[in-house]
């Protein structure tokens, strides 16, 4: 089995992140590529090119500003070898209100005058330590086949290409359940997101107990990731 470790940055990676990926353990044959651009679709892009274009089996996809525990390529694998095409693991944003970067719901609301706006609910009531079905997420720390990536290629060209009011992680979120793929989060494999602080479940958590939280649906082309 063969791996693509795939890193966009825009000119620079934590060094809470590269501690990570260097004592995380590796599954199979695996390569690293990292691509510098300000425009995170093109370099997503360009490394899912060279994933099909040198054979790889799968991708695992990380966010320089992430931080996580030395079993997540395995535990990510092992669903993959489960038959899942796309599996995320749980993280947060990295501003308040604090909330997992995961949706129940992605795509467009028609109004009554014809207008067409993107709408993604986020996913604040998740299942905790459980396996379970999602419409998108952010792409902090996400493995996915790559067949998944040519079907996506196949039908819709350009597979990160950001479709109105979306991200270019929620484009292909969309793009992929329009092929009929299943997309998957693993609340039980944790990571955390690099701000000021780490932001983790436990910070989440906290802040429901306290009230501050604020749950339901937000426009997608205003939400963030950060």
């Amino acid at each position: 089995m063969k791996t693509l470790i795939c890193i966009p940055c825009m000119d620079m990676v934590h060094t809470e992140f590269m501690k990570s990926l260097l004592g995380m353990r590796r599954v199979g044959e695996t390569k690293i590529t990292i691509s510098c651009s300000s425009l995170i679709y093109d370099a997503r892009n360009t490394m899912a090119r060279r994933a099909v274009k040198e054979g790889f089996d799968r991708v695992l996809w990380l966010d320089s500003d992430m931080v996580f525990d030395p079993d997540l390529m395995e535990r990510l694998s092992a669903r993959l070898d489960e038959g899942k095409d796309f599996v995320t693991g749980l993280y947060f944003t990295r501003k308040a209100p604090v909330r997992p970067v995961l949706y129940k719901e992605c795509g467009y609301y028609e109004g009554e005058d014809g207008s067409v706006s993107p709408v993604a609910v986020w996913y604040d009531d998740y299942p905790r330590d459980d396996l379970f079905k999602i419409e998108a997420a952010g792409f902090g720390g996400v493995m996915m086949t790559v067949d998944l990536i040519n079907k996506v290629a196949g039908k819709f060209g350009l597979p990160f290409a950001p479709m109105l009011g979306f991200g270019e992680d929620l484009s292909f979120c969309g793009r992929a359940t329009q092929c009929g793929a299943e997309l998957w989060c693993d609340s039980t494999i944790k990571m955390g997101h690099v701000g000021l602080g780490t932001i983790t479940e436990s910070v989440y958590l906290s802040q429901k107990e306290d009230g501050h939280g604020d749950s339901g649906s937000g426009e997608a082309g205003t939400e963030n990731h950060d």
